[in-house]
């Protein structure tokens, strides 16, 4: 089955890395990286790489399985691989860049994209591309989520991006139609309160879906809509405390009304949700998490509409990468290490190999080689980032340095503000107090 996605805009990747590395700083050595200024990869000599992920088993055998078919077109490269859960990866990852030893290439998630990247511990490719790294069939916007101040210190292996996810079946028991195209987020909460309402008389009550507003990624979507820059270059916060305001009121008016899924229900269910079990007509959520509300829900009928549009009309969607891969500044064999993501990311098979597991595969070659059924979870979520294309406009924000602290804190004063123990004066105030903490001064 052949899907294919075109440019998120009209000019070429070529051109953006032209425009865009002028005036790059870059590799580990803080010296300014020339597009292909690296070496061709010498294959007369035998070379080691070493190779870092994180994931389950499953993952593993993945990746070992791709990895067989690099060494057998790179006889002169060996590969050491190494795999740990998520916490365990940064714990060792942390430990190997205070003594600049992180591995030669290895998994980066746009959150820790600028710890790395900023501090001098990843390979600035800028110099591999076109020589040992072919970059040529990614997305402008998807390839620009791996670039720091003109640095390219990541190149995605896959994308997602936000959607409203709705249980069809819900709404037709209750005899409401899924939000229109195009619709507003004003029009959203008119349709959770109309959904809540019609929901309140059935047993278990069901509601619209729970409260947008203490979810961090999304206040970062909004305010891409409304024209702000989430993040400076230097990487500061780009809002101020009456952004932060002026979203969280949003939804008072639902908070007040006990529209939105309550908190209480919310916490008796984790790990599920509202929209889970049933009892949620809607959520907003990156795009792979299909396969798991379709698996937990017990119904197919999950369906995907794109984001609310902002007040122009737009919706200024973004393709996040679900993961990036780098290479270590520090590492003896960049050149090589520049192949083995230049296969990781473009190889066919690599694509059949991996399907959707780590998100859709960022490049046309190795998202046209999986092997999809019709109907499949798979095929719906490829055909849902096509229908977006010409909405996704935007590069994804690149999260400041501790952003893992402070979307931490947006999660946790969230659920004071839906418990009433706070109001949005106090959850702001708390936020950049502890943001201003968390964030190095640049």
């Amino acid at each position: 089955m052949r899907i294919t996605r075109s440019a998120v805009l009209g000019i070429s990747v070529a051109t953006t890395v032209a425009l865009t590395l002028g005036a790059c700083s870059g590799g580990g050595n803080g010296e300014t990286t020339e597009p292909g200024a690296g070496d061709a990869l010498d294959t007369d000599r035998d070379i080691t790489l070493t190779l870092a992920w994180w994931g389950n088993d499953d993952r593993a055998s993945k990746y070992e399985e791709s990895v067989d078919l690099f060494e057998e077109q790179n006889p002169n490269i060996t590969v050491q691989t190494q795999f740990q859960a998520w916490d365990d990866y940064w714990t060792a990852r942390n430990t190997e860049a205070a003594g600049q030893a992180l591995p030669d290439v290895m998994q980066m998630d746009l959150s820790y994209l600028r710890q790395y990247g900023a501090t001098n511990q990843l390979a600035d490719l800028n110099g591999q591309i076109g020589v040992n790294l072919d970059v040529g069939g990614f997305d402008e916007a998807l390839l620009a989520s791996g670039n720091l101040e003109g640095g390219q210190f990541g190149i995605p292996t896959s994308s997602n991006t936000l959607a409203l996810f709705y249980n069809a079946d819900l709404l037709d028991e209750l005899g409401i139609e899924p939000p229109a195209e195009g619709y507003t987020w004003d029009e959203y909460d008119a349709w959770l309160t109309e959904v809540s309402e019609a929901g309140a008389g059935e047993d278990p009550v069901v509601f619209g879906g729970p409260d947008y507003s203490v979810t961090f990624w999304f206040f970062l979507q909004w305010l891409i809509q409304q024209g702000v820059e989430p993040f400076t270059e230097d990487g500061q916060l780009g809002f101020d405390e009456a952004d932060l305001t002026s979203w969280l009121e949003r939804t008072q008016p639902l908070r007040d009304a006990g529209v939105v899924y309550p908190i209480e229900r919310t916490k008796q269910l984790e790990p599920l949700g509202g929209f889970t079990v049933n009892e949620a007509a809607s959520e907003f959520s990156w795009d792979n998490f299909l396969a798991g509300y379709v698996a937990d829900s017990g119904t197919d009928n999950i369906q995907m509409l794109p984001i609310p549009s902002g007040d122009d009309g737009t919706t200024s969607l973004f393709f996040k990468p679900s993961m990036l891969l780098s290479s270590s500044a520090s590492s003896e064999e960049p050149e090589a290490a520049a192949a083995l993501i230049d296969f990781l990311v473009n190889d066919p098979e690599v694509g059949r190999i991996f399907g959707t597991s780590k998100g859709v595969p960022a490049v046309a070659e190795q998202r046209d080689a999986m092997e999809i059924e019709p109907g499949s979870v798979d095929e719906r979520v490829v055909a849902y980032e096509e229908s977006v294309t010409d909405q996704a406009t935007e590069a994804a924000p690149i999260p400041v340095e501790g952003f893992g602290a402070i979307e931490a804190e947006f999660k946790r004063l969230g659920e004071e503000l839906l418990y009433e123990t706070i109001d949005i004066e106090e959850f702001v105030s708390q936020w950049f107090n502890g943001a201003a903490s968390s964030i190095p001064q640049s």
